[in-house]
């Protein structure tokens, strides 16, 4: 029992510091996928085949992804067994330290930034996931940090892309560099580069098409982009940011393999988590892709972009389940 009591002290001091956005953005999560665990644990009591059945159900269904369902599963029957759980409440912060630890993985969650001079963050993604809303609001979350903030709008194509970018530009007292609807994405990227540098500029953020109206490549569009900001800012692109909508479950795990194979995606940012009950895309992208998730949405407010963090992500989710098994505990 001492390691069940050393983990629910880590999990409560956690727990302690899970801001509220995660709490208030996650609610349709905890909803639809804790509550059915808990149910779970109350009514079946022993952990059994039947158990790990049910639970394997309840994890699909939150989009966890079958496969990380399947290697999730394994290593909680093997905890089990090392560790002898037979009461199913003392699996629950188990179940936590292992869907942290798939979460978690070797890669830093935090975006790369270049120490001195300027840092340029990509963004590219399907049109209708909330790119653009996407990159105002990392605009607004830098300025308010204290940095000069800059932003291109390379996605020529899409009708009034453009003048979105512009709204939320004159929205956080951003500029934006542009050129006419249907210019060429790596000319305004050239621009956006050289006006940054002559104004001293912390972070360039800039918007990508997500597709082409003309027969052209996607992915050579973006590799022609790459190659002109990587001629005027070797180190750069810092971050090239899949941007996908975490409601649309198995399509966006779909969109990131094409786009994580294809376009060196170097981590996601998931929007719209406050609208679904099946954060679990978050988990299954995470470890079937082994990609960061760097930035998630958990709001229409303008400080509703947060980093993303695993144990938060994870407590925010076990909260309720937590208290639940240190309850039980504490009374027997």
């Amino acid at each position: 029992m001492s390691f069940f009591k050393k983990l629910k002290e880590s999990i409560s001091q956690k727990t302690e510091t899970v801001t509220n956005k995660f709490k208030e953005g996650l609610t349709k999560t905890r909803t639809a996928f804790v509550e059915r665990v808990e149910e779970l644990i109350l009514r079946r009591k022993k952990i059994d085949e039947a158990f790990y059945e049910e639970l394997e159900e309840i994890l699909i269904g939150a989009d966890v992804g079958v496969n990380t369902v399947m290697t999730l599963i394994d290593e909680l029957r093997v905890e089990v067994k090392k560790r002898k759980i037979e009461d199913a409440s003392e699996l629950q912060p188990v179940l936590s330290e292992k869907l942290i630890g798939l979460l978690k993985g070797d890669e830093d969650n935090k975006l790369h930034m270049e120490p001195s001079g300027l840092t340029v963050i990509l963004f590219v993604g399907v049109n209708g996931v909330g790119k653009t809303t996407t990159i105002g609001k990392l605009a607004h979350k830098f300025k308010s940090e204290g940095k000069k903030v800059l932003m291109a709008a390379g996605d020529t194509f899409r009708a009034g892309a453009i003048e979105q970018l512009e709204v939320w530009g004159q929205r956080v007292g951003v500029d934006v560099i542009k050129q006419s609807s249907g210019a060429d994405p790596a000319a305004v990227m050239y621009d956006a580069v050289q006006a940054a540098k002559q104004r001293g500029v912390d972070v360039l953020l800039c918007d990508t098409a997500g597709r082409l109206q003309n027969k052209a490549n996607l992915m050579e569009e973006l590799n022609k982009i790459y190659r002109v900001i990587q001629r005027e800012v070797p180190s750069a692109p810092h971050e090239v940011l899949l941007v996908l909508d975490a409601t649309t479950g198995q399509n966006a795990l779909s969109q990131a393999k094409l786009f994580g194979e294809k376009s060196g995606v170097s981590g996601l940012v998931l929007t719209k988590l406050d609208g679904t009950a099946k954060g679990g895309i978050v988990i299954a992208i995470r470890n079937e892709l082994q990609l960061p998730v760097k930035l998630v949405g958990l709001g229409e407010k303008m400080d509703d972009l947060q980093e993303f963090d695993s144990e938060q992500f994870v407590h925010a989710l076990f909260a309720g389940l937590i208290q639940s098994a240190e309850g039980e505990q504490s009374d027997s």
